[in-house]
Order: C-alpha cells, then sequence, then structure tokens
C-alpha cells in the first residue's frame, strides 16, 4: 500500500478520501492548506499526493512544484490535481506544475483510488 498525501480544504471532501483511502489499507496524512501539507510531507514522504487547486494562500500549483522539487517526495511522486477546474488551461497548467493526473470535482472515489492502488 501507498503513504498518501490530500491537500484539500474542504472539509467533507478531504474526511471521505482520507476514510476511504485509510480502509482500503493506506497511509494517508491530509491538510487543509499548503504549508501544513508540505511539512506533513517532510515527515510522511508520501509516494502519491492528492492535492486541490484552489486553496488559500498557497494554490496546488505551487504546492505541487515544491513537492516536485522536494528531497522529502518518496521517489517517484505521483501528483494527482483534484480541482473544480476543469478547462484545458486549467489542465495545461497543472501539467506545468508537475501533476501527473487532472482529475475534476466531482471525482470518482473508485478512479482515485485505482490511481493510489497503482503506485
Amino acid at each position: 500500500m501507498s503513504r498518501i498525501l490530500i491537500v484539500e480544504d474542504d472539509d467533507d471532501t478531504r474526511v471521505v478520501l482520507e476514510e476511504t483511502l485509510q480502509d482500503l489499507g493506506h497511509v494517508v496524512a491530509a491538510a487543509n492548506d499548503g504549508a501544513t501539507a508540505l511539512e506533513l510531507a517532510h515527515e510522511l514522504h508520501p509516494e502519491v499526493a492528492i492535492v486541490d487547486i484552489g486553496l488559500p494562500t498557497m494554490d496546488g500549483y505551487e504546492v505541487a512544484k515544491r513537492l516536485r522539487s522536494s528531497p522529502d517526495s518518496a521517489g517517484e511522486l505521483t501528483l494527482i490535481a483534484l480541482s473544480g477546474y476543469g478547462r484545458e488551461e486549467d489542465r495545461l497548467l497543472s501539467e506545468e506544475a508537475g501533476f501527473d493526473v487532472h482529475l475534476v470535482k466531482p471525482a470518482s472515489v473508485d478512479v482515485i483510488a485505482e490511481l493510489c492502488r497503482r503506485k
């Protein structure tokens, strides 16, 4: 199973993802903002990070860039953008920030679980 970091400011979404992925046997840490997420990444060394784009203070693009460049990210980090932004330009920005996958909310928990299972 994978070490997963969830970065989501919507409490309901964050809790559902966290509980679902833990129930599947993953080790999960969750944050509601970018600064906290980067602190957790230092402790967790995530293999997968699920990051909302529209975060307060530090957006998900910046979080992704920092995670990609951090030695705290174990091996090949899989970065999944989870966003309400689904235009082509949003997807291009995600790619430029280092995301591997861009999912538009509401994303299927089954799809997210499968992406985490592949790691």
